[in-house]
């Protein structure tokens, strides 16, 4: 683990953003609890995909699917025969890992070498691999013929590829019978299709339109480290849009440029942002592009945009006997639709956005560690201090706290010096803060400092709100 991921693990902890689930009893591996300000980064993050995605499209509308559905959903899906990971074992270490990301990696090394040509040809062997008929076979073949060893004991004694289903099984009603087997389900799209006609109907929609969700799902992930990245239960924001056969394209490709503008407008930097285009599409899918990150342990995918064709509306017509097809009152032609998906994971949203926003500099000789979060995302948007508890200033900035509270989340703050006070803010991402002083007792002006600049500006006690809100529209990246 990079020193700087090490040092997001830390912090994250140390404020109060994400703790490790059921520390007291020695944690759950792979699972985390968001504490008082990891909530109000995750909520910030739920609102705004949700205003981008619903608020600003007069053709999408939500969902809240349940998490638990009849079994048979699951099949139609492809998901009890196909959804499996190709995993390998370190004899040596013990340890679990994707076969498929072991020779990433080993790719990734040859190019870091200058080895361009044979990295090249190996990712060719890859791509075949993906799309053999034993794919375990190929993969593995090929992690012998590389000798790619082990990231954790250098060893090269690997097992056998094998493929390992991820969903979670549970069993409904008291009696644990085979017929009584249900799964949490593992992607929120499912409840999206099998609620097709549910919504288009009551919402009075026509082709084309989407349903978004934003929801818990599970998988058993064998292979689950590297904090919040990769968890067993997570959090997706998904939006399915339907469209007519043959206008997939079209849509795919504006979804993709609009997926990515978001991003950008949360202010992550462009230079650690890319797409990556899938070597091996899934079981539904005709075209499929990752929007991947930089993080400090690689680039690593974010979210996923598919075109997945008819696949999941036919799967759940044969599977249902129910008709899932679309009658177009303007062609009057029937047919099922295609469909194109984004698919944002938000818990790997909150870590890239932990790791871009982080940010070491030094100030009059001592260091300061900030989170450039953009202003409306910040867990808290403005901090209120007096200067000194006593001459009535304590008084005064908890009755400026209680103005601003209905505006924007808003915190009090009178303990230490206040150069540690802008401090604490700066470390948790606080964009604004307010100092009351004696000039406040005098003619009912106020400092607000900037988290970005630092930079300091004198006005009206009373004009604060709107002064806050204005900045938080305007607010770019610091260069």
């Amino acid at each position: 683990m990079s020193d700087l991921f090490e040092k997001i693990v830390s912090l994250s902890k140390r404020r109060g953003f994400i703790f490790q689930s059921s520390e007291i009893y020695g944690g759950l591996a792979a699972t985390y609890d968001y504490g008082p300000l990891g909530v109000e980064l995750k909520r910030n993050v739920r609102e705004r995909w949700w205003n981008a995605m619903v608020y600003r499209n007069d053709n999408v509308v939500g969902l809240d699917a349940a998490i638990l559905m009849h079994p048979k959903v699951w099949k139609a899906s492809g998901h009890v025969d196909a959804f499996n990971d190709p995993l390998i074992d370190d004899r040596q270490s013990k340890m679990r890992y994707r076969a498929d990301q072991l020779i990433e990696g080993h790719i990734a090394r040859l190019r870091k070498k200058g080895k361009e040509e044979r990295a090249e040809a190996v990712y060719e062997r890859l791509v075949q691999a993906l799309n053999a008929e034993d794919m375990c076979g190929a993969l593995y073949d090929l992690i012998m013929e590389e000798e790619i060893r082990s990231p954790d004991s250098g060893a090269f004694d690997w097992t056998e590829v094998r493929q390992f289903n991820l969903m979670f099984s549970t069993h409904i009603g008291p009696v644990t019978e085979e017929e009584n087997r249900i799964y949490l389900r593992p992607e929120t799209a499912q409840g999206i299709f099998v609620n097709f006609h549910n919504v288009r109907e009551t919402a009075r929609l026509q082709i084309p339109f989407g349903i978004a969700q934003i929801g818990k799902a599970f998988r058993n992930e064998i292979v689950a480290r590297q904090f919040i990245f990769r968890m067993r239960e997570f959090e997706q924001m998904e939006m399915q849009y339907f469209v007519k056969p043959g206008a997939q394209r079209e849509a795919y490709e504006m979804w993709r440029e609009r997926r990515m503008q978001w991003h950008l407008d949360n202010g992550v930097r462009p230079e650690k942002l890319r797409w990556h285009e899938h070597e091996k599409f899934a079981h539904y899918a005709d075209a499929a592009h990752d929007v991947q990150y930089e993080f400090p342990i690689g680039w690593q995918e974010v979210e996923g945009v598919h075109s997945r064709t008819d696949y999941d509306l036919r799967r759940h017509q044969e599977f249902s006997g129910k008709k899932m097809e679309y009658f177009d009152p303007h062609t009057h032609e029937r047919y099922i639709p295609y469909v194109v998906e984004t698919s944002a994971g938000l818990d790997r949203t909150i870590l890239m956005l932990l790791c871009d926003a982080y940010h070491e500099e030094e100030v009059n000789g001592e260091p300061r560690n900030l989170l450039r979060f953009h202003p409306k995302l910040a867990p808290i948007k403005a901090a209120v201090f007096p200067l000194v508890k006593k001459g009535g200033m304590p008084e005064v900035a908890r009755a400026l706290q209680t103005d601003l509270q209905p505006h924007f989340y808003t915190v009090y703050d009178e303990k230490g010096a206040i150069g540690r006070r802008y401090r604490r803010m700066d470390e948790v991402g606080t964009p604004y803060c307010i100092t009351v002083d004696g000039q406040t007792l005098e003619d009912g002006t106020v400092t607000v400092r900037e988290r970005d600049t630092m930079a300091q500006a004198r006005l009206p006690k009373e004009n604060v709100a709107a002064y806050v809100r204005d900045k938080m529209e305007a607010w770019s990246p610091p260069a």
